[in-house]
């Protein structure tokens, strides 16, 4: 991308990398929290699934000031991690904590609909046979959701890349640190001429954004026909 400046090129390249580990991380708690809201019964379910959606609800402004609050080097948590080393304040790590938080809704969303129609009576099927309950998660369930899975992944991983609100206020818009794609966009209408700058980068936006969509769908429908032939 050679029309791209090098500003431009470090918030593309760092969006990525931030949505990469965004999703990555989110992934195993998200597919843990959607069997979880689908199949299990346990007291304060409706508050779990209240608190994984609270994301969407909020400002994300207020979620990323949350996030400051509690994972900031004067948090509770962010104190704890500081003292191991792990800062998530003001860093591109705290980049990609901020965009898990902010997509980690629409990847349970997408796998818990999945889970949900998966007939129970396959999964009971392989229990009378005397298969443990992760081993019918492993054999059964998994490769039945795994369009949904791939689904959610690639959803949190276009929401991660377009984040602004939570990710600009906990971890503020420092180029070539803390400056996403969509900050770097922000950054540049506020400057005069840098509207050349804020289009580049809106096209590629728009062209990830639209390649993840399309690969979302080409790998779904590869995989549910692998599914259906075996």
């Amino acid at each position: 991308m050679d029309w791209l400046g090098p500003q431009e090129w470090q918030a593309v390249t760092l969006s990525l990398r931030v949505a990469l580990w965004a999703t990555l991380f989110s992934l195993p708690p998200g597919i843990l929290v959607a069997v979880a809201l689908a199949r299990w019964d346990f007291p304060g379910k409706q508050v779990v699934n209240g608190l994984v959606h609270l994301p969407l609800i909020l400002p994300p402004v207020v979620t990323g000031y949350l996030l400051l609050l509690t994972f900031g080097v004067r948090g509770p948590v962010g104190g704890a991690l500081e003292q191991v080393g792990i800062v998530f304040a003001f860093r591109w790590t705290g980049a990609a904590l901020a965009s898990g938080v902010m997509a980690f809704p629409l990847m349970v969303r997408a796998i818990r609909l999945s889970v949900e129609a998966v007939d129970p009576k396959l999964e009971q099927a392989a229990a009378t046979l005397g298969a443990s309950r992760g081993w019918v998660f492993v054999t059964v369930t998994l490769p039945l959701i795994l369009p949904g899975i791939i689904a959610g992944a690639i959803l949190a991983f276009a929401k991660a890349m377009g984040e602004f609100g939570a990710t600009i206020t906990f971890v503020s818009n420092i180029p070539g640190q803390t400056q996403t794609l969509a900050s770097a966009v922000y950054a540049f209408l506020q400057v005069p001429g840098g509207e050349a700058s804020a289009l580049r980068l809106v096209a590629v936006s728009v062209g990830i954004a639209m390649t993840a969509l399309v690969l979302s769908e080409v790998l779904a429908r590869r995989v549910s026909r692998r599914m259906a032939g075996t």
